[in-house]
């Protein structure tokens, strides 16, 4: 859990005059009681309305709320510009997500930002190309991707040669209509880009242990350095 999360968290609990010890939260947040201590600090420091002690308990005085949620107008235009491409161009789960996202940014905005909200005119529209399969594909490479799940792709390449590839999928790209899937090819021994809609098919094999010379970011680092040598 992020530390924000964290804070956010000791505040839920600590609401309508409810006394918990340090021990108490510790557990429900599953880190160590000095960490609570620590935590409790930052929060008084700021002006939440926490009393109590170590070894007594903390209680926060009835009344207080956290602050409105606010964003100024660049960070609402991508977020709802965000949102919307994904509803548009992203996975079936993603896009769902992306419309809750919204839902529940507008219900925390003061009346004039969520106005402003509305008032963005920046749209994104999807294509026949995203079939509900595609959109279904995305949602679950993504999964394959956090949960570090290898796959088996049954793959046509530009020339429509068909192969079956062993890929360790470490990341999704999307370049406008195109998403792709940046993984470990096993069967070339190297990274390799696979357009989506060149698989043809796909079988989950078990997981794999993250590498530090197959990781994604050896692959940033490598698209980086033939970009300068192009210059």
């Amino acid at each position: 859990m992020r530390r924000a999360d964290r804070l956010f968290q000791i505040v839920q609990y600590l609401r309508g005059g409810r006394l918990l010890t340090a021990r108490t939260l510790a557990e429900r947040l599953e880190v160590s009681e000095r960490t609570i201590y620590r935590d409790m600090a930052d929060l008084i420091g700021t002006g939440v309305p926490i009393e109590g002690e170590s070894g007594v308990g903390y209680l926060m005085r009835s009344g207080y709320d956290l602050p409105p949620l606010m964003f100024n107008r660049e960070e609402m235009v991508a977020l709802v510009a965000g949102a919307r491409m994904i509803r548009a161009w992203g996975g079936a789960a993603m896009a769902q997500a992306a419309e809750e996202a919204l839902v529940k940014i507008n219900e925390v905005l003061p009346e004039v930002e969520r106005a402003r909200a509305k008032s963005i005119e920046i749209h994104a529209f999807s294509t026949s190309q995203m079939t509900d399969e595609v959109r279904r594909r995305i949602d679950d490479l993504e999964r394959a991707v956090d949960s570090r799940t290898r796959l088996i792709l049954s793959y046509r390449d530009k020339a429509d040669q068909k192969t079956e590839r062993p890929v360790r999928p470490l990341g999704l790209w999307f370049w406008g209509k195109v998403w792709t899937l940046v993984g470990w090819c096993e069967l070339r021994n190297d990274f390799r880009i696979f357009r989506l809609d060149r698989i043809d098919a796909m079988v989950a094999d078990g997981a794999f242990k993250a590498e530090h010379d197959k990781a994604l970011r050896l692959f940033y680092a490598r698209e980086a350095e033939k970009g300068r040598e192009r210059r």
